[in-house]
């Protein structure tokens, strides 16, 4: 046991984290001690009168993009609505051709600034999507800028192909489903064979339109027959039958949700299908609240995400734990769930993240107080309260020491 790498020790409990990253023993300070009394350590954290928890898992951004979007903001709030924007020009089709026109170490760079932002608010697990090139060339070099963050970066990342996000201008649905499946599907495919990228999830926009039933299905099918977990956009804006479908297909998760039916719910809890909500999204949107109370009572695992985008600027998962408690009305432990154990479930991760558990990842964060819950009372005080975070018994934050590596 000589040479694990951390001791921390939270009031009378002590967690022990080994050189490997991984969680060795989790238990009673008295119980630790007697076990590791041999034992000698890189580092020990006395974290006395603080509180630690698992390192947060955000479960859906869309963090890679060129361009500003603020102008749209001061349409939403004069009472434009998403796809009132959208066919004005702006939305994701606006952020499409800064995308498209950005040199990859700019992509890489702004990228990799968002995610050390991210790390500061706790968040130790992103799931990553492209989806702002809608055509070759673009979603391989965002999928590239996500490999590269994934290389370079202390934070763990599960990354999307989302190619069907929009319907790029001069196509029609059945166009841009047939260049995905013939085109940008093989590519991909090719890319994740020669070991060039890894990529988990396969994701749609399924929406009125956008993409429909059919044209979602037969992409998701096709990413699913690639290895690729089904965990996409579904009954966002209008009910399209979209959380019936992915149960169908054995979706790993959906997310939004905001129009699902009751219908929809019950075909999630049967399949272990996640929702993954954006408080978010639904905040600054003017949208209906997605049904969480309704969902829970469903048994559906529930998991939270930030939807981190030009359109919904939040990479703070403890502001989206509070939105969820005061709109979603979910208890500040429904919360602390779906933004750990859940949200690592939405990605295929719980296994690893998520909890404080033997043999899963060294990942948490150590709080300045002595009760958890201030990290989703206090809104915009997780600033003030995170004292450490920790990334495979690495400490990749030290808040007195401001120091993100």
């Amino acid at each position: 046991m000589d040479g694990m790498q951390y001791l921390k020790i939270i009031e009378n409990g002590s967690v022990v984290i080994g050189r490997d990253g991984r969680i060795e023993a989790v238990g009673a300070a008295d119980s630790i001690k007697a076990v590791y009394s041999e034992a000698s350590f890189d580092k020990v954290i006395d974290a006395s009168g603080m509180c630690v928890l698992p390192g947060l898992v955000d479960a859906h951004t869309h963090p890679v993009w060129a361009g500003d979007r603020v102008h749209e903001f001061a349409m939403k709030l004069a009472g434009a609505s998403y796809m009132d924007v959208h066919r004005a020009g702006g939305g994701i089709h606006f952020t499409v051709g800064h995308t498209r026109a950005a040199e990859v170490s700019d992509l890489v760079s702004s990228l990799s600034s968002r995610l050390k932002r991210m790390l500061r608010t706790g968040t130790t697990l992103v799931e990553c999507k492209s989806g702002y090139g809608l055509e070759l060339h673009t979603e391989m070099k965002m999928l590239e800028v996500i490999e590269e963050a994934r290389r370079t970066l202390p934070i763990n990342i599960s990354s999307t192909y989302c190619g069907a996000h929009a319907v790029p201008k001069g196509k029609t649905v059945a166009e841009a489903t047939e260049d995905i499946l013939q085109v940008q599907l093989p590519k991909l495919k090719e890319y994740m064979e020669s070991g060039a990228m890894k990529v988990n999830n396969i994701d749609v926009f399924c929406e009125k339109g956008v993409y429909d039933l059919t044209s979602t299905k037969s992409i998701l099918q096709a990413g699913k027959e690639m290895g690729l977990n089904i965990n996409f956009h579904g009954d966002e804006l209008h009910p399209m039958n979209s959380a019936q479908l992915g149960a169908e297909l054995g979706a790993l998760a959906i997310s939004h949700l905001e129009e699902v039916t009751d219908e929809g719910i019950a075909a999630m809890a049967k399949a272990s299908t996640a929702a993954v909500l954006l408080p978010t999204t639904a905040y600054i949107l003017r949208l209906p609240q997605p049904r969480a109370r309704d969902m829970l009572k469903a048994g559906i695992i529930v998991a939270l995400g930030s939807d981190f985008n030009p359109n919904a600027y939040c990479c703070s998962m403890p502001i989206v734990m509070h939105l969820a408690c005061v709109n979603l009305r979910m208890s500040m432990s429904e919360a602390l769930a779906a933004a750990t154990i859940n949200a690592a479930y939405a990605l295929g991760c719980s296994r690893t993240h998520g909890s404080l558990e033997v043999h899963k990842d060294g990942d948490l964060l150590i709080l300045n107080t002595t009760r958890w819950e201030h990290l989703i009372y206090q809104l915009g005080g997780h600033q003030e309260l995170i004292r450490y975070v920790i990334i495979k018994g690495n400490i990749i934050y030290d808040n007195d020491r401001t120091m993100c590596l």
